[in-house]
């Protein structure tokens, strides 16, 4: 692959019928990282990945991805809200692009729009601590950016 997809028809076309997916919420401080099933019905939290440089985190990646057998991974891009790219959108291209050279396996950037926002309102609903939203909330993120693909990609399987 030479590049990650940003079509989920593509991405799924990309993939093997069966295969837990990664999803990877590229955090200022932490990466949120989760993990879905091998027939993408739910995502669920994995971890949260102090944020180092790539040397460090790439291959704390891989090693999650070999791990649990990772068929594809999906990254989070942050988006503005009129759908243009800005830095953090960039950063996240960037992180997909090295860890393409690290990995051999398909990588979605999934719109990420408000998704931090909804995790964080559900776990406030949820009468969760500040504390433990800030220790949770990338990996949380995660696996609400990972449902929302997962979601999406059925439409093509």
């Amino acid at each position: 692959m030479d590049r990650p997809f940003e079509d989920a028809e593509e991405f799924a076309g990309a993939l093997p019928a069966r295969g837990a997916l990664l999803g990877i919420d590229p955090g200022e401080k932490t990466i949120g990282i989760a993990i879905c099933d091998a027939g993408w019905r739910i995502a669920s939290p994995l971890i949260g990945l102090k944020k180092a440089k790539f040397k460090e985190n790439g291959p704390a990646i891989a090693k999650i991805c070999a791990d649990n057998a990772v068929a594809g991974l999906v990254i989070g891009l942050p988006l503005n809200m009129d759908g243009t790219g800005g830095p953090k959108a960039q950063a996240a291209r960037a992180f997909a692009r090295n860890l393409l050279g690290l990995l051999n396996l398909p990588i979605l950037l999934w719109d990420e729009r408000l998704s931090t926002v909804a995790v964080t309102r559900a776990m406030i609903a949820a009468d969760t601590s500040r504390k433990k939203r800030a220790e949770i909330v990338d990996k949380v993120a995660a696996s609400y950016i990972l449902q929302g693909a997962i979601d999406r990609l059925k439409a093509f399987g």
